[in-house]
């Protein structure tokens, strides 16, 4: 099964900190290390959710694609995210550039069919507002492919009685 992930960028999941960025981490991991069927993860490689899902899927062994929407779209991130993603750009089977060329607003959109169109689930983290996540989402609908939202799970790993649960929300 391939799974594709979207999902939010560090600003709604709790800020740029360690402690946002292991939490994502767990939860990208222990999704998919409990399936036994994914063979394939497709990364759309923007900070946040998509790094956490294509770093998860480097430690469980899966392949994964990374789906960027433009050249250099990490230009204009702060230096340890840029890092970040070049680390996992380079640990990736496959690296696709969707829309080359400079950043442009709708290649954000052409990324992200791009990768409902080539998976059999679409693996979110969306709080149901609009955005480029809801995007995703919203055409996945329309063409049919299954979601499965993992914002509940999300909600209870922030929750403060967690022991993930730290001070760096902003």
């Amino acid at each position: 099964m391939i799974v594709a992930g979207t999902g939010h960028r560090p600003q709604k999941l709790g800020g740029f900190g360690r402690a946002t960025q292991a939490r994502l981490l767990v939860l990208a991991s222990s999704w998919l290390t409990a399936r036994a069927d994914i063979t394939r993860v497709v990364s759309g490689m923007a900070l946040g959710w998509d790094l956490a899902l294509a770093h998860a899927a480097v430690l469980a062994g899966i392949q994964f694609t990374a789906a960027v929407p433009c050249d250099n779209q990490e230009s204009r991130w702060p230096a340890l995210s840029q890092a970040y993603y070049r680390r996992l750009l380079a640990l990736s089977d496959d690296v696709v550039v969707v829309s080359p060329g400079p950043y442009e607003p709708w290649k954000m959109q052409v990324r992200n069919e791009w990768m409902v169109d080539r998976c059999d689930l679409l693996l979110a983290l969306w709080d149901g507002s609009r955005g480029g996540t809801a995007n995703c989402c919203w055409y996945a609908q329309r063409v049919e492919r299954p979601i499965e939202n993992l914002w509940g799970e999300w909600l209870r790993l922030n929750d403060s009685d967690s022991p993930l649960a730290s001070g760096d929300r902003r």
